[in-house]
């Protein structure tokens, strides 16, 4: 299960990236934003409350709600939104790909977990392949460039999610489902949208374009709904750093995605950088424990390396 989990994370997110780009226009990116997640949080609670799930929590929980939904169902989204702009979508997935050791010290710092040495070394190759392909905008980096203001756009809402899943953790070792977390999540980030988009958003309210309607349903059905459904698991399954691993191979979708769509050139530097980025994602992977993980299958009695109760 874990596996599967793992495979439609890469898939939907490596082709979310591109789905964006089709958002931007006339419609201001808060409207965007607040419209996708306010569509996938009404048929996630719908689907619970249909299942007859539990849909009442505390003051507290829903205080950490606001938070994950402050967090990863609006900020970070705005820094993504705008950053296309700048950037084709698959360089800006490769910047989010860094969320792979961002995750690991969040998860040292706010859950005690280990970092292992091969994690530190694989993430470290993968990240060195980030630089190769970013090379020529980091030789001339600077705010005024639109390369540059791409680049920490990205940057900041690779942060933002990373303190997201944070919370998301939390939340779902206090026993929350992620189905009904993750709904009152986008709820409350699709509110938090809505002040913004009607300031800024003084263009279109909607487009109905097959273009920005279409994008749009992808995005909250698939991209929010099933993408981050199957994300969130798969964090509260296997933990965020381990979880994160999918950010490194998706960006290898979006890259794909964006040569056939957005006429994005390859070049020796860009294909040395991806080769960089898989063998760090093999290097993690070669975990006995984490494969164990991922496939679902138990550890051996007495294995050292078996996950201890806490970093579930």
């Amino acid at each position: 299960m874990n596996a599967v989990l793992y495979v439609v994370t890469v898939l939907i997110w490596g082709s979310t990236w591109l789905a964006i780009k089709g958002q931007l226009g006339d419609v201001h990116p808060t409207a965007s934003i607040a419209y996708r997640f306010a569509l996938a949080a009404v048929i996630l609670l719908a689907w619970a409350r249909l299942r007859g799930l539990p849909m009442r929590y505390p003051l507290r929980v829903h205080g950490q709600f606001v938070l994950m939904g402050g967090l990863m169902f609006s900020t970070n989204f705005v820094c993504f939104y705008f950053a296309e702009q700048y950037l084709t979508t698959g360089l800006v997935s490769i910047v989010f790909a860094m969320s792979l050791l961002v995750n690991m010290v969040f998860a040292r710092v706010f859950f005690r977990r280990t970092i292992k040495a091969k994690m530190l070394v694989g993430g470290g190759i993968g990240l060195l392949g980030i630089g190769t392909v970013f090379w020529p905008e980091f030789q001339h980096f600077g705010l005024s460039s639109g390369s540059g203001q791409g680049i920490l756009l990205s940057v900041a809402g690779t942060l933002v999610f990373c303190l997201g899943n944070v919370v998301s953790g939390k939340t779902q070792a206090a026993g929350v489902p992620v189905v009904q977390g993750t709904g009152y999540a986008m709820a409350y980030g699709a509110l938090l949208m809505a002040p913004f988009a009607a300031f800024y958003g003084h263009g279109a309210l909607f487009q109905p374009t097959l273009k920005y309607t279409g994008s749009l349903l992808y995005l909250a059905v698939f991209g929010s709904v099933v993408g981050f459904g199957a994300y969130l698991t798969l964090l509260g399954r296997i933990g965020g750093e381990r979880a994160a691993y999918a950010m490194v191979l998706f960006p290898i979708v979006s890259l794909l995605l964006s040569t056939v769509f957005e006429n994005f050139t390859w070049t020796g530097r860009d294909l040395a950088g991806v080769a960089l980025i898989l063998l760090g994602n093999a290097v993690m992977l070669t975990n006995p424990a984490l494969l164990r993980r991922l496939t679902g299958k138990p550890a051996p009695a007495g294995d050292p390396a078996a996950p201890a109760p806490a970093d579930r």
